[in-house]
């Protein structure tokens, strides 16, 4: 994989990002960036440029197309306020360990420090966020910088890298050489496993009456669906999943208990605290899933596995920390377990399940009378789909009740902004999914707040055409704060009751077909309509004013403290 030849630094980045298997880029022109763009114009049938309308909605969109293919997602963008409309997108994919490589424009190296036009420390403003950071100030350096940052992105823990690049060092000729990079010294991104450890968890589960595996996205990002489930079924181990690793297991697969965390399933929750050995596989112990640490699973032995050696014992410390890649360190503590049932212990998360039924799922999915909820609009969506469409959604209400509520089938099916919460992350992300995976349904779930922030991204999706079915969740509030004012703040709803536009009569303008739902009766039919044909579509449905995610552990406290409305 090695070619020849004097070339312009900026051709030499397009050359670099093929023969990194890069296909689609997200991006923004400008001036700093100009001939770059401009090399990218006879690059035309190797890298198709998605022209999104505003720079966080690249980055966004990268972080979807990265999630959904096992990719990595390329940001391209200007110098100045282009290079600092990405700062939430990259401190996003860096919380949910998203690999992408953002390319900035930058002044010429003359020029830097001299506050020149559009002139921003990208590098400086950047570094906490990202994997690495780096300033390309000479077009020699470009083949070796591209090469190192798409290894860095993609190996080990992803997450996102930044090339700054100077505008000499696009325009200056040099002799092509490219070499991709697959060690760098000071970098170790799979740490070695240790044997011991790996018999000790192997020990601790053979022992165990009452095992139950917390499942993260360390599993998705991995690959490592096939393993997880061969490791489950041998020990017959029921498992809960985080936000992030949702589809890691399909819906119905029998051990899958359900969702963690504050607003998931009772049953995952309150064997948290009841559990002999708590098996924790690619997951950080955030404190949505923790609630009170003081309080988290103090009654059992900790198993944790994961490839980044800062988050073990970063929360919650392990009696068996089992370093490495979970494809690699799952098949090898399954060869050792025992054959187990545990059928009494799991059976006992049926109460659970049953209370929660009654309680909650009954009146929010299948309600028969009042208005249309969330969860049912939710159900009714997965369901027409087949349990197969990717899911996307926004931050809200929306986000956890999709994530309770959709169903699936197929591996990396969800995607959504954990670590960060960042509202305007669905619109935008489900453009980078739909790209990632053409053949596959994408629906993104938006609140009316989070759908606003990034409007603008219909435009991307009308020159574009991409096939998105877009649901605007209606409550005329911004439902989560809402929430927590009406829980914790005495009803006093200080600044969340929105006024919204007419979002039909926008997406035409956009000429994007839509509907508007106000009855129940209205629902079936509306669904069907969206998902009849591959276009893009934006379904908005009224929703109850003030309803509740429920169950909900209140932030700070211990898990088993679930509420459970009404």
């Amino acid at each position: 994989m090695e070619t020849k030849t004097k070339i312009t630094g900026a051709q030499a980045l397009m050359h670099s990002m093929v023969l990194e298997g890069v296909d689609t880029i997200f991006g923004y022109p400008g001036g700093a960036i100009m001939p770059v763009f401009d090399a990218l114009y006879d690059f035309d049938k190797q890298l198709n440029h998605i022209l999104t309308r505003h720079e966080q909605g690249a980055m966004h969109a990268a972080q979807g197309y990265a999630r959904v293919s096992g990719k990595v997602g390329v940001c391209l963008v200007t110098s100045g306020p282009a290079a600092t409309n990405t700062i939430t997108g990259i401190g996003d994919a860096l919380m949910d360990s998203t690999p992408l490589v953002v390319i900035t424009g930058q002044v010429g190296s003359a020029l830097l420090g001299t506050d020149a036009f559009q002139e921003i420390d990208v590098v400086g403003i950047t570094q906490p966020i990202t994997k690495w950071a780096y300033q390309i100030r000479r077009a020699e350096d470009i083949a070796w910088a591209v090469a190192r940052a798409f290894y860095i992105a993609r190996s080990g823990r992803p997450g996102p890298v930044v090339l700054d690049f100077a505008k000499n060092a696009q325009l200056a000729e040099i002799d092509f050489d490219y070499k991709p990079c697959t060690f760098i010294r000071s970098y170790m991104p799979i740490p070695e496993v240790n044997p011991d450890q790996l018999a000790l968890a192997a020990q601790l589960i053979n022992q165990a009456q009452k095992p139950f595996a917390l499942v993260g996205q360390g599993v998705v990002l991995a690959n490592a669906e096939t393993e997880l489930k061969e490791f489950l079924e041998k020990a017959n181990i029921p498992a809960a999943w985080t936000l992030l690793g949702a589809s890691a297991m399909a819906t119905d697969f029998p051990l899958n208990k359900g969702f963690l965390g504050m607003h998931g399933n009772v049953g995952p929750n309150m064997k948290t605290n009841e559990c002999d050995v708590l098996i924790a596989i690619g997951m950080r112990f955030d404190d949505r899933v923790t609630g009170d640490l003081n309080t988290y699973a103090k009654q059992a032995k900790i198993i944790h596995l994961d490839i980044d050696p800062s988050e073990i014992g970063k929360n919650v410390k392990p009696d068996a920390p089992v370093l490495g890649n979970v494809k690699e360190t799952l098949p090898e503590i399954t060869q050792m377990l025992h054959h187990a049932t545990h059928q009494a212990w799991i059976n006992s998360f049926t109460e659970f399940e049953v209370l929660e039924f009654d309680k909650v799922i009954q009146r929010e999915v299948h309600p028969t009378t009042g208005e249309i909820t969330m969860g049912e609009v939710i159900r009714k969506v997965s369901e027409a789909s087949e349990n197969k469409a990717v899911l996307v959604t926004d931050v809200g209400q929306n986000q956890m009740m999709a994530a309770r509520y959709f169903n699936f089938s197929e591996k990396r099916s969800m995607v959504t902004s954990g670590g960060l919460g960042t509202m305007g992350f669905g619109l935008p992300a489900a453009i980078g999914a739909k790209m990632a995976a053409p053949q596959r349904t994408v629906c993104t779930f938006c609140g009316d707040g989070g759908f606003q922030m990034t409007i603008q991204e219909l435009g991307t999706i009308m020159q574009e055409h991409i096939g998105v079915k877009m649901i605007i969740l209606n409550n005329h509030f911004l439902g989560m704060v809402r929430q927590w004012q009406e829980m914790f703040f005495d009803e006093r709803y200080s600044f969340t009751e929105m006024q919204n536009p007419d979002f039909i009569a926008i997406a035409k303008a956009y000429r994007i077909d839509g509907t508007e739902v106000r009855k129940r009766e209205e629902l079936d039919a509306a669904i069907a309509d969206m998902l009849k044909d591959d276009k893009p579509y934006l379904l908005v449905v009224n929703v109850e004013k003030k309803g509740m995610v429920y169950p909900m552990v209140p932030a700070g406290t211990c898990v088993t403290n679930i509420l459970l409305g009404d």
